[in-house]
């Protein structure tokens, strides 16, 4: 069986987004992001896919719709993250990066969470779900300083 990752960035009280876009800017972040995933396929939501507004380079996208009608040409689609999960079994490791409804979902089923924990405070309308403790084991933890001064941390959970 191939790795099911989730990977995030979070705010205080686990806010994820506003209005469909993030609610910072971390170019520190988006290069860790891009170098965790390029080679693999990502799983995404269609208003997450929306949002980035075109398909990442060097990844095979996954947008997960209800829209049995939904195409894009050059990414693949799937109506339930299992399905998604399904259309990349010959990756080693994929990523569910959002939205909020698909990590919820995702916790189930992923056994790695790539988190980056902004120390920020700021409103939200997108959360990421609370995690277990019982079910999850940090393995790693690196703080850091963005070029703009704001803290952020990257933390890597192992399902136990």
């Amino acid at each position: 069986m191939q790795n099911l990752s989730l990977i995030v960035a979070v705010a205080h009280n686990n806010v994820i987004g506003i209005n469909n876009t993030l609610p910072w800017h971390l170019p520190e972040d988006l290069k860790h992001f891009r170098a965790l995933t390029t080679g693999h396929h990502i799983i995404m939501g269609r208003k997450t896919y929306e949002s980035l507004g075109r398909l990442l380079p060097g990844r095979t996208t996954v947008i997960v719709t209800r829209n049995k009608d939904y195409k894009l040409e050059g990414a693949l689609v799937a109506h339930s993250l299992e399905a998604a999960v399904d259309l990349c079994l010959n990756d080693d490791e994929a990523f569910v990066i959002g939205g909020a409804e698909l990590y919820q979902d995702g916790l189930k089923l992923a056994n790695q969470l790539y988190i980056t924990e902004v120390d920020l405070e700021v409103t939200g309308d997108a959360f990421f779900p609370a995690i277990d403790q019982q079910l999850w084991q940090e393995t790693s933890r690196e703080a850091h300083t963005s070029a703009q001064g704001l803290l952020f941390t990257y933390l890597t959970y192992k399902r136990l």
